[in-house]
């Protein structure tokens, strides 16, 4: 998939001369790998003059403004560099693991708010937003690293202007916002597993039969106009042109591109009529997979499978990656996508504490836990203007953001 893949359609000119002002946008790619996947980390914020842009970004846009060149900034260049200083074993007592009515335990490759150290002895200097637990000793010591996760990193970085109205993001520095607020928290630390917690971790706050709860057919959309479009798109790149795909937790849409046409797709969902009312669907299947998270098709019968802003809902969701790789042809892609919408009371206990790059790494854990899968990528889309027909465009200005996950079939 190409970098900009998701913006191909968006792509125009901005304004050129110094002091002008624009309307447009500026699409920002930032690609990078971890020990165990390749990420692709893109937003969109305001157009400022690119004659404004710093010179090392300035030459990403070509003569006429297309944009698209990328350019590889060695570790230390876009960010600080790791420094060691930053890593920090204080003892245990000092992480404050009540939060109002919450009780907050670390947990070895998570991520926490710098204030929930507050006071701990030989913090490094200023006033640090954000701080990753490594290591919890048997006496209760923690060590933890308050080092961007991208430190130490080699990254590329792409600029492309889009043809956007306002409002999205303002562009503060273009360079920092490549990085900030998220890109590099889902990726393991050095390799080393994330705990995420397991068992009853993964309880809900509605732990009342599925059944009940999806009795009911909800005949709605769950993300903004935009985000399916995106989604759409982003399935149309990874899924094959024709064959076998697999709608896993389906409903009365599957979010891929109406052209999609040549696809054979089976869903498998909770409630029959929101099945029923999928046009694309030529199987349908009802099914709990929290009670029995084996899927009803044989081994290697689908050539993808797709599951769409709902793995947070799963309970025993290794089980259930598990029976999606014995589903899957060899080289097929399991994709997975979601934003930062959910029916709180039946999503996992770790969902909503998590930041939403943290959510990535969840569902890449899952991946790595259930083995078997290779060519694992993560992908996230921030910053697009919100539909003006939207019922929230006067509350919020930015589309829901994208997430991605996807890996082959070994």
């Amino acid at each position: 998939m190409q970098l900009f893949d998701p913006f191909d359609d968006l792509a125009g000119k901005a304004p050129r001369s110094s002091g002008s002002s624009s309307t447009g946008g500026l699409g920002i790619g930032l690609r990078w790998h971890s020990v165990e996947a390749a990420h692709l980390d893109s937003r969109v914020v305001s157009c400022p003059d690119p004659e404004a842009l710093p010179p090392s970004l300035r030459g990403l846009l070509a003569a006429d403004g297309a944009g698209g060149l990328a350019r590889a900034f060695d570790p230390g260049e876009l960010l600080p560099d790791w420094q060691a200083a930053r890593m920090v074993t204080v003892p245990g007592g000092f992480f404050r693991r009540t939060q109002g009515r919450s009780r907050v335990e670390p947990r070895a490759g998570r991520f926490y708010p710098g204030p929930f150290l507050e006071g701990a002895p030989g913090l490094p200097p200023g006033t640090p937003t954000a701080f990753r637990v490594i290591s919890i000793a048997a006496d209760g010591e923690i060590t933890v690293d308050f080092n961007h996760p991208l430190a130490g990193l080699p990254v590329d970085l792409e600029l492309r202007l889009l043809d956007l109205s306002p409002p999205v993001e303002p562009p503060a520095n273009v360079g920092r916002a490549a990085v900030t607020n998220g890109p590099g928290m889902q990726a393991r630390w050095r390799g080393q597993r994330t705990d995420f917690g397991q068992g009853d971790s993964f309880a809900r706050a509605d732990d009342g039969p599925d059944a009940d709860f999806y009795a009911t057919p909800r005949m709605v959309q769950h993300i903004d106009d935009t985000t399916r479009a995106r989604i759409a798109r982003l399935y149309r790149a990874l899924l094959p042109e024709a064959g076998d795909v697999l709608d896993l937790m389906s409903s009365w849409t599957s979010h891929l591109d109406p052209a999609a046409s040549a696809l054979r797709v089976a869903g498998l969902g909770m409630n029959a009529e929101e099945l029923a009312a999928n046009p694309i669907l030529r199987e349908r299947v009802v099914h709990d997979l929290n009670l029995e998270p084996r899927l009803p098709w044989p081994d290697a019968r689908f050539d993808a499978v797709i599951c769409t802003v709902s793995v947070e809902y799963l309970v025993r969701p290794v089980e259930v990656f598990r029976e999606v790789r014995r589903v899957l042809r060899p080289g097929g892609r399991f994709v997975i996508t979601f934003s930062n919408r959910w029916f709180p009371p039946k999503a996992i206990g770790p969902w909503a504490e998590l930041h939403e790059f943290e959510r990535m790494g969840l569902a890449l854990e899952f991946f790595l836990e259930a083995g078997d899968f290779g060519a694992l990528n993560t992908w996230s889309l921030r910053g697009l203007p919100r539909p003006p027909e939207d019922p929230y465009a006067g509350r919020l200005a930015t589309s829901d953001p994208v997430y991605a996950i996807w890996g082959q079939a070994m």
